[in-house]
């Protein structure tokens, strides 16, 4: 089982705009950090990102390309420090114009949405700039040449060709920051470990399963006491409290989606009655699952809407 492909599948990741722009200097837009994950790739020319916290400004070559995560706004523009607009208010030129320009310039701007706290998770490993240098051989490099060059197509099924290779920038960027990133989760970490990566992903394929410390070291042909060791290495934390972890991550999913009664998500995570699904929760949250759901809801409801990229 591939734990992170298990994790962008119930992470519903979803693109929310992409748009392919144009300018020529001064040029400049502002990013909203209500963007959950933001995605930038140059065609043509040059520009220049930075956050609202500071810190050196990012220059961005053809093929390069960089994720930035919700939190201050961010800013991309011919040069550093350049006034900056929001995207509604910021007007593209044809990309012939900025061709025709020396100085001109040809970007893609996207934006990501994860549901959820496994997205949600993901998302927050990533460092809060990612920045992923183009080369001819890179796989990244591929999808944003396709990705300009349907952009200009006028082609049936353009929308659907666009978000499947947004989709597959996206997993490739993420696998890269993580693979790179010093607070990537301990499961990405410890899923690369021959002695361990049978058990997790038993416990992420079927976390409702009864599983037992002995079950799982039996998997990774160790004795109950060395997995539990190399395990609380690796992980921090000893196996049945990653398991409970892990399951209580779905059941707040589970609960968000509104997709299944209780007693379903009860035996979704292993649980064999509610009550016992009752306790747990309340236990490792502090309130019954419908309290909490009830709670989760209307904070959804309240969280500002809409991407905020449509330059």
């Amino acid at each position: 089982m591939d734990i992170l492909q298990e994790h962008l599948i119930r992470a519903r990741a979803s693109g929310g705009v992409f748009a392919r722009s144009a300018a020529v200097p001064p040029w400049g837009i502002r990013f909203p950090g209500t963007i959950q994950l933001a995605v930038h790739t140059v065609v043509r020319g040059r520009a220049w990102l930075w956050t609202g916290h500071g810190g050196d400004p990012l220059e961005l070559a053809p093929g390069d390309l960089a994720l930035v995560r919700g939190g201050p706004d961010h800013f991309i523009a011919h040069e550093p420090g350049a006034h900056c607009v929001l995207p509604g208010e910021f007007r593209s030129l044809s990309a012939d114009d900025a061709l025709s320009a020396p100085d001109g310039a040809v970007f893609l701007c996207g934006a990501y949405r994860f549901a959820g706290d496994i997205g949600r998770g993901l998302v927050a490993a990533l460092p809060p700039v990612l920045s992923l240098p183009a080369s001819v051989d890179d796989p990244i490099h591929r999808v944003v040449t396709l990705l300009s060059r349907e952009m200009l197509l006028a082609e049936p099924g353009k929308q659907t060709v666009l978000d499947r290779l947004l989709d597959v920038l996206v997993i490739l960027g993420l696998r890269a920051g993580l693979t790179r990133s010093q607070t990537a989760p301990p499961w990405f970490r410890a899923a690369a470990d021959p002695r361990l990566a049978p058990a997790l992903e038993a416990v992420h394929a079927s976390a409702a399963k009864p599983w037992t410390v002995e079950d799982l070291a039996r998997l990774c042909n160790m004795s109950r006491a060395t997995f539990a060791r190399v395990f609380h290495q690796a992980l921090g934390q000893a196996p049945m409290q990653y398991l409970t972890d892990w399951r209580m991550t779905l059941a707040r999913d589970l609960l968000r989606a509104q997709e299944a009664p209780i007693d379903q998500i009860a035996a979704q995570t292993g649980y064999s009655t509610v009550y016992a699904f009752a306790t747990a929760f309340r236990r490792h949250h502090g309130e019954p699952p419908r309290r909490w759901q009830q709670r989760a809801l209307a904070a959804t409801a309240a969280s500002p809407a809409g991407d905020g990229i449509h330059p």
